[in-house]
């Protein structure tokens, strides 16, 4: 067992494409926890006995060649819930939650909205919002929740390569933003930015940039967000940048956060 608990979220763009690669990544990190996004499987093909033989329990919603988000954890979850409480698309996979240890624990894989000239943004914007309404019915800001996943959203001028330049673009958007501050301000922290306040820390680095790891062209869109509880038993943040440098990788890589066990 980790002397701290350690909590990774991690947009593996296909869970089978990049299975051996995730395994050997959890053999060496040793998370309690992980959460996925884009695992792009249907549930009855998610390689569930792969991940328990590596020593974890799996919550997960997926669907066919897109979308999908799974919970990782080395304890049992006392409780498992899917989805916005009914809003959204049919069958949508982008929001897992689960209790575990005492600390509930939300993956979301937030719309990616194409171009703020079309629907799919505006259906982003909303499911922010719906999103800020589902903590309000589901959880108190005073309990113990670390809220994770791929929000699709730079906040600031420090999480993107080229301020300047991509505001205005999806991902980076003024909308956007006042959308994700509604949420925040319902009671998060952004754990990376309370340990590391500098910018040029990026989790996702886009395949059609030619070189963009290597030129440092990436976006800060991963994220773990948690309550104050929470926000004050949490020692250290960081990017696994290797995993974007292996074999095959996905297009982003693990952000990682400890906390300790119990608060002090």
């Amino acid at each position: 067992m980790n002397a701290n608990w350690k909590v990774a979220t991690y947009n593996v763009n296909s869970i089978r494409a990049r299975l051996p690669v995730l395994l050997e990544w959890l053999k060496r990190e040793q998370p309690d926890v992980l959460a996925l996004q884009e695992t792009k499987v249907q549930d009855e093909q998610f390689p569930l006995a792969e991940l328990t033989e590596a020593g974890y329990y799996a919550a997960f919603k997926g669907q066919k060649s897109y979308n999908g988000v799974a919970i990782l954890t080395k304890t049992k979850p006392d409780l498992i819930k899917y989805g916005l409480d009914g809003w959204g698309q049919p069958d949508e996979a982008r929001l897992v939650a689960v209790q575990v240890d005492g600390i509930h624990l939300v993956n979301t894989y937030i719309p990616q909205g194409r171009d703020p000239k079309t629907e799919h943004f505006r259906y982003k914007l909303d499911w922010l919002g719906q999103l800020r309404d589902y903590f309000s019915r589901c959880y108190q800001t005073h309990e113990p929740i670390i809220w994770v996943g791929d929000f699709n959203v730079a906040p600031d001028e420090r999480d993107v390569y080229a301020p300047d330049k991509l505001l205005g673009s999806v991902g980076f958007h003024p909308d956007e933003h006042a959308a994700l501050e509604a949420v925040r301000a319902w009671g998060f922290v952004d754990i990376f930015r309370r340990h590391v306040p500098d910018g040029g820390h990026y989790t996702f680095w886009d395949y059609r940039i030619p070189n963009g790891f290597k030129r440092r062209m990436g976006w800060r869109i991963d994220h773990i967000w948690a309550t104050e509880v929470m926000a004050e038993r949490s020692i250290r943040a960081w990017v696994d940048t290797d995993m974007r440098l292996g074999e095959k990788p996905s297009d982003h890589a693990p952000l990682i956060a400890e906390f300790l066990r119990t608060a002090q």
